[in-house]
């Protein structure tokens, strides 16, 4: 429970913005933002959890890579929450209210096989994926195309980071039973 006597703004609203897009379509768009910001602060803590626990013949490059793509997702969280912000909106920042609006779930604090991880990895990437590809066509629609631009170079990131995912999880490497 908040000590904070006055908000200043309270949760799931929206007010004017600078930038001068319509509070209407800001509105929509802080929703899909918002969405997107949970699912990629879940997606962050799944990878960052994965960094941790790698192990294996492949551990040091896998620790490397999964440390990289988590500060690439931290990054995008981090503009995703001011852009959100800056259309008048208000970040969703808590555990709480990230798993409420995100489209992915966490898969818990179990640990896998890597191999595993990774697969799971892949395929939430794959679904906030989908959905930035998604958000990029709502805010191009709605003429807020600094949106579209910020979410097509998360895009560009997410698909990168899915596709050494994808080649990590050949047949040729990782050992196997």
């Amino acid at each position: 429970m908040s000590t904070q006597k006055t908000a200043r703004q309270r949760a799931d609203t929206v007010e004017e913005n600078a930038v001068r897009i319509d509070t209407e379509k800001a509105e929509q768009i802080i929703d899909a933002l918002n969405r997107d910001l949970a699912s990629t602060y879940v997606l962050y803590h799944q990878v960052r959890k994965h960094h941790w626990n790698v192990e294996g013949a492949e551990s040091g490059d896998l620790h490397d890579f999964l440390d990289d793509a988590a500060g690439t997702l931290e990054s995008h969280a981090d503009a995703i929450a001011e852009r959100a912000q800056a259309l008048g909106g208000v970040p969703v920042a808590g555990p709480a209210a990230q798993e409420e609006h995100a489209y992915v779930e966490f898969e818990g604090e179990d640990v896998y096989a890597i191999r595993d991880s990774l697969e799971a990895d892949l395929e939430a990437y794959g679904d906030v994926i989908e959905n930035v590809r998604e958000h990029v066509g709502l805010a191009t629609d709605l003429g807020d195309y600094a949106t579209a631009e910020l979410l097509r170079e998360v895009l560009e990131d997410l698909e990168d980071d899915a596709h050494d995912i994808d080649h990590y999880l050949e047949n040729d490497t990782l050992v196997q039973e």
